[in-house]
């Protein structure tokens, strides 16, 4: 990687072996990014998040909300979650990344992190209410946090730091052959956004 971003080719692709993911950097200008953050922490109808771990309810620190098209209904970690309607930010925001990526999505999964003490443990987006193999675009704004690969059969690593405004899309086999995750950090005491716009099979 070069020295100076202006250098750098992207997107960047981050896997090649048994996956596709690729790293856009800032799709977003600084000025477009805090407009978006202080949009989504006001409007979005947050909630903290409820899983299922080792049959235990648990409610996660960090807070989640799921927008989509209408009717829809996403499960994971053993909840369902229907789908709220699109705000116009967020519309906004999809019409961009659907421009650069020339994917579509339906949906969209949205995480706020209060500080970098909140993460996110090993785990894929394969749950069977999405489209097999279609593409997962993550959008991130607010605190630049590091983002963790790992293959599931021989541990191989990768590992970027998602910047403020910046668009990683996962796609083909990603899901199935590695893991993910976000992992805590004291270093980081600034709230972060991210947005995982997905297809939901229909």
């Amino acid at each position: 990687m070069k020295l100076f971003d202006d250098e750098i080719q992207y997107p960047i692709d981050l896997i090649s072996e048994d996956g596709d993911v690729n790293y856009f950097g800032k799709l977003f200008s600084e000025e477009e990014s805090e407009h978006y953050l202080e949009n989504l922490l006001k409007t979005i109808q947050w909630k903290r998040d409820e899983i299922v771990l080792f049959g235990k309810k648990i409610t996660t620190k960090r807070k989640v909300a799921w927008y989509g098209n209408a009717g829809l209904e996403y499960t994971y970690s053993k909840t369902t979650k229907v789908a709220l309607s699109w705000t116009a930010e967020l519309l906004k925001i999809k019409t961009s990344i659907e421009a650069k990526t020339g994917e579509s999505f339906n949906s969209c999964l949205l995480n706020l992190y209060h500080s970098g003490e909140e993460g996110m443990g090993w785990h894929s987006d394969d749950e069977k209410d999405l489209t097999r193999n279609s593409a997962i675009a993550s959008v991130s704004f607010g605190a630049e946090r590091k983002f963790v690969f790992k293959h599931r059969e021989n541990k191989r690593t990768v590992s970027i730091n998602l910047e403020n405004g910046s668009l990683l899309v996962m796609k083909g086999r990603t899901q199935k052959n590695w893991v993910h995750r976000l992992p805590p950090t004291k270093k980081v005491t600034d709230s972060r956004i991210n947005l995982t716009f997905r297809t939901i099979a229909v």
